[in-house]
C-alpha cells in the first residue's frame, strides 16, 4: 500500500495549490469571447400584483429578459412545483427576480436598473408563522397556510400520556442563518447551435441540468453543466443555483452570446435561501417513577414564499426531535408555513440544529424539574444498538454514545466544572456592581442521519459512478460530487488509490461535468464519502482485478443495504441508511455588565466511522463548530415588513478566527461496514450540537432557561431584566 493513500493519514489537499496561489478560475474570473453580463431586476414588495413596469430606453446591444422569453416551464423542479424562475404577474417576497437586463457593460446595466420602476398593487403580506396560522391577509396559496404537514407516532402515545403523573412543556424559537459563503451565486452560460453549456458555482450539477432542460425545453443531450471551483456552499448552492443558471441560459439563448451573472453580496443575502426559522413545542410526560413515558412534539417552520426544499428539511427535523434518546411513546406533528419572505432552504445540518437545540434544552429543563444531573439523565435514555429510532427503524449498528460522553468528561472536566459553577453568589455580586464573570458549561448529545431521507437513495437518487483507467496508467474518477471546500476531491482520490494500491497522484478527479460524469447524486446530506466513496471503492476493487487491461471503464450503481425498509406514507422504518453520533461541551463566561459572552472552551467527541484524512476531518470540525457558535450566539438576521435588514457582512456578523477557541476533538472508532474502509458521514454532524451546548452553558451562567437562538447580549439582558423585575 502506498503510504500517502493510507486511510486517516493527512495528505496535501489536491486543490490546495490552485486556491492558495490564486490560479483557480472561479466563475467571476472566467471570460468567453463576446461575453455579455446580466443583472436582475428584483421585487421591492413582499406580496403584490405587478401593475406595470416602466423601463428606460436601452442603448444598442442591451436587452431585457422576462418570463415571456421562457420557452419551456417557468417552474423550478422541486418536491413541490411552485417557484417561478421569473415572476409572471405577481411577486411573493422582496428580492424575487422579475426580469434580467443584459449587455456588455456592468456599470451601464447598474445605471439602467436604477431607472427601472415597478408599480405594484400591494396586498397584505404574511410575515410570520403566527400570521400564517391566523390567515392574516388570507392564505398565500390554495386553501391552507402551509405547504406540507406531517404526523407520525411511535408506541401507544395516547395511553402513556393519559397515565402519566404530570408533564413538562416548553416552546423554543430559532431564527434565520445566512450561508455567508465566500463566493456569491454566479453562473455563466453559452448557447450555441441549440446546445447550452452552463458553468458555475454549485453543489448539484444534475439539479441545475434538470432546471435548464425544463426552462429552455431542451433534451438532456442538449444541456451540459460544468461545476467550476466553488467558494463554499453549506446547502446554499444546493437548489438555488438553478435559478441564476436558467437566467444566464435564457439570456444566452436570446442573444446568441455567452452571458455571465454574478450576484453582489447584498443581492445574494436578500434573495437566496436561508436556514429555516422554527417554533418547536415539546411536552414530555413524566410517569410516577419520575421517568419520561411519552413525548408530544409540534414543529412549525417558516418556509418563506415558496416550498423549495422545505418538505425534506421538515422531515429530517421531525425525525430528530427525540434527540439521541429512547422515548418509547411519541407523537410528532409538523408543518412548513408559507410566508412572504425569502425562501428557506438547505443549510448544513438540514433541520438538525433546530431540532437538537429544542430537545437538548428541554432535557436540561426536565433534569432541573426532576432534581437530576442532566448528563446522568441523558445517559439513562441513550439509544443503544437494537433499539428503534423515532420512526421505528431498527438501529442495527453499534452506538457509542456512552463512550462519547466519557470522552467529553475526560477532555473537558464537564461534571466537575458544572458543579463548580454555582452562580448564585456571582449573580448577587453582579447586582452589587461587581464585574465578576458569570461562568457556565453546557453539554449536548446528538446524531446526524447520513444520506437522503427515507428511501431517497434507493428510489430517487439511484447514484451511479464510473472509474476510468487510461492508457498511461492513470485512473479518473467520474462522478458528480462537487468540491465546495470540504475536501471531497482529496478524500475520494484517497479511497480509490487505497483500493487500487497506487499513488494518489495517479488518480484524477476533476470538477464534475455532466457531459462526462454520471449522476452520482447531489453533494448534500453527508453522503459523498459514505455512499459515493463506497461505490468508487467497489469500482476500484473490480478494476484492480483487471489491472492488466488498458483503457477501460468500471461502473457501479447504488444498492440499498439489506435489512433496511421505509414506508413513506406512514413515516415508519429506517429514515436513514446509517447515523453518525456526537457530543459537544461548551464553556463560557458572561460579562455581568455588558452581557457579552466569551467562549472559553469547546470540546467535541464524534463517531464518524473511520476518518479518511485526519487533517480534513479536523478542518471540517473546526469550521462546523465556528458556524454552529455563530448560529448560537451572534448571527442575527431580521426581516421587517418583508425586507432583510442585515444585507451585508458588516451588519450580519459571522464568527472570525479570534471569536472562539479551537475545538478539542476526539474520534470514537466505530467502522461502518457499508462505508468505504469503514467511513460514515462527517460534514454536518459537528455543527448540529454546538448551539444547545452553548445555550446550556449561558443558561447555567445567568441562572435562566434559554428558549431561543441566537443568544445575543440583548437577549441575555432582557432575561436579566426580567429577573430584576421579579425582585431577585
Amino acid at each position: 500500500m502506498k503510504d500517502e493513500a493510507r486511510i486517516g493519514k493527512p495528505m496535501r489537499r489536491t486543490d490546495f495549490d490552485d486556491k492558495v496561489e490564486g490560479t483557480a478560475v472561479f466563475t467571476a474570473d472566467m471570460d468567453l469571447p463576446g461575453m455579455l453580463h446580466a443583472i436582475t431586476l428584483r421585487s421591492s414588495a413582499p406580496r403584490a400584483q405587478i401593475a406595470r413596469i416602466d423601463l428606460p430606453a436601452l442603448p444598442e446591444g442591451y436587452f431585457y429578459v422576462d418570463h415571456r422569453d421562457i420557452p419551456g416551464s417557468n417552474v423550478m423542479p422541486s418536491p413541490i412545483l411552485d417557484q417561478p424562475f421569473l415572476a409572471a404577474g405577481r411577486v411573493n417576497y422582496v428580492g424575487e427576480p422579475i426580469m434580467l437586463i443584459v449587455g456588455p457593460d456592468r456599470q451601464v446595466l447598474s445605471d439602467i436598473l436604477k431607472d427601472a420602476r415597478v408599480h405594484y398593487l400591494e396586498e397584505r403580506p404574511v410575515l410570520s408563522i403566527e400570521d400564517a396560522e391566523a390567515a392574516t391577509g388570507g392564505f398565500i396559496y390554495a386553501d391552507k397556510p402551509y405547504f406540507v404537514s406531517y404526523e407520525y407516532c411511535k408506541g401507544d402515545f395516547e395511553r402513556a400520556a393519559e397515565e402519566a403523573a404530570f408533564f413538562i412543556e416548553d416552546e423554543y424559537r430559532t431564527g434565520y442563518q445566512e450561508h455567508a459563503y465566500l463566493e456569491t451565486q454566479s453562473m455563466l452560460a453559452s448557447f450555441v447551435d441549440g446546445n447550452v453549456t452552463v458553468y458555475g458555482s454549485m453543489q448539484c450539477p444534475y439539479s441545475v441540468k434538470e432546471s435548464v432542460q425544463a426552462a429552455l425545453r431542451l433534451g438532456p443531450e442538449n444541456v451540459r453543466v460544468v461545476q467550476l471551483p466553488t467558494g463554499g456552499g453549506f446547502g446554499g448552492k444546493e437548489d438555488y443555483p438553478s435559478i441564476p443558471a436558467v437566467h444566464a441560459a435564457l439570456a444566452s439563448m436570446k442573444s446568441g452570446r455567452p452571458v455571465k451573472l454574478v450576484f453582489d453580496r447584498k443581492e445574494d443575502i436578500i434573495s437566496t435561501t436561508k436556514r429555516h426559522p422554527c417554533r418547536i413545542r415539546i411536552r414530555s410526560y413524566i410517569g410516577r417513577e419520575g421517568t419520561i413515558v411519552a413525548r408530544d412534539v409540534d414543529v412549525s417552520t417558516d418556509a418563506g414564499a415558496y416550498a423549495g426544499l422545505s418538505s425534506v428539511v421538515l422531515q429530517r427535523l421531525s425525525f430528530s426531535v427525540c434527540g439521541a434518546y429512547d422515548v418509547e411513546n411519541l407523537r410528532v406533528r409538523s408543518r412548513a408555513y408559507a410566508t412572504n419572505k425569502c425562501v428557506s432552504g438547505a443549510f448544513r445540518g438540514f433541520g438538525g440544529p433546530q431540532a437538537f437545540f429544542a430537545v437538548e434544552m428541554h432535557t436540561e429543563h426536565i433534569a432541573e424539574r426532576l432534581g437530576r444531573d442532566s448528563l446522568a439523565l441523558r445517559r439513562s435514555y441513550f439509544l443503544e444498538q437494537g433499539d428503534t429510532s423515532s420512526t421505528g427503524g431498527l438501529l442495527s449498528s453499534p452506538i457509542r454514545l456512552g463512550e462519547i460522553a466519557d470522552a467529553l468528561e475526560k477532555t473537558s472536566g464537564y461534571s466537575v466544572k458544572r458543579a463548580l459553577y454555582s452562580n448564585s453568589a456571582a449573580r448577587e455580586k453582579r447586582m452589587e456592581g461587581c464585574p465578576t464573570p458569570l461562568k457556565g458549561i453546557g453539554i449536548s448529545m446528538f446524531f446526524h442521519g447520513c444520506g437522503f431521507t427515507g428511501s431517497g437513495e434507493k428510489d430517487t437518487l439511484k447514484a451511479k459512478v464510473k472509474l476510468k483507467k487510461n492508457k498511461d496508467g492513470t485512473v479518473e474518477i467520474l462522478a458528480s460530487c462537487a468540491e465546495i471546500g470540504q475536501g471531497s476531491q482529496t478524500t475520494l482520490r484517497k479511497i480509490v488509490a487505497r483500493a487500487l494500491d497506487i499513488p494518489v497522484g495517479m488518480v484524477v478527479h476533476r470538477y464534475p461535468d455532466t457531459g462526462r460524469c454520471p449522476d452520482s447524486g447531489p453533494t448534500v446530506a453527508s453522503r459523498s464519502v459514505m455512499i459515493v466513496g463506497r461505490l468508487l471503492m467497489d469500482c476500484a476493487l473490480e478494476m484492480k482485478g483487471r489491472w492488466k487491461e488498458e483503457d477501460f471503464e468500471v461502473t457501479r450503481s447504488y444498492t440499498y443495504p439489506e435489512g433496511l425498509c421505509w414506508d413513506n406514507d406512514k413515516f415508519q422504518g429506517n429514515a436513514y441508511p446509517e447515523y453518525s453520533w456526537g457530543g459537544n461541551v461548551v464553556e463560557v463566561e458572561v460579562d455581568p455588565l455588558t452581557f457579552e459572552v466569551k467562549v472559553t472552551g469547546v470540546w467535541g467527541a464524534y463517531d464518524i466511522g473511520e476518518p479518511m484524512d485526519d487533517r480534513i476531518v479536523a478542518g471540517q470540525i473546526d469550521g462546523a463548530v465556528a458556524q454552529g457558535l455563530g448560529y448560537a450566539g451572534m448571527e442575527v438576521l431580521t426581516v421587517e415588513a418583508g425586507r432583510v435588514l442585515q444585507d451585508n457582512l458588516t451588519t450580519y456578523a459571522i464568527p472570525t478566527s479570534v471569536d472562539f477557541p479551537r475545538t478539542v476533538a476526539c474520534l470514537i472508532p466505530n467502522p461502518y461496514k457499508e462505508g468505504p474502509f469503514g467511513a460514515k458521514g462527517l460534514g454536518e454532524l459537528p455543527l448540529v450540537g454546538v448551539a444547545p451546548a452553548f445555550a446550556a452553558a449561558v443558561g447555567q451562567a445567568i441562572g435562566k432557561r434559554i428558549l431561543r437562538l441566537p443568544v445575543t447580549p440583548e437577549y441575555i439582558m432582557r432575561l436579566m431584566e426580567e429577573e430584576a423585575e421579579d425582585g431577585f
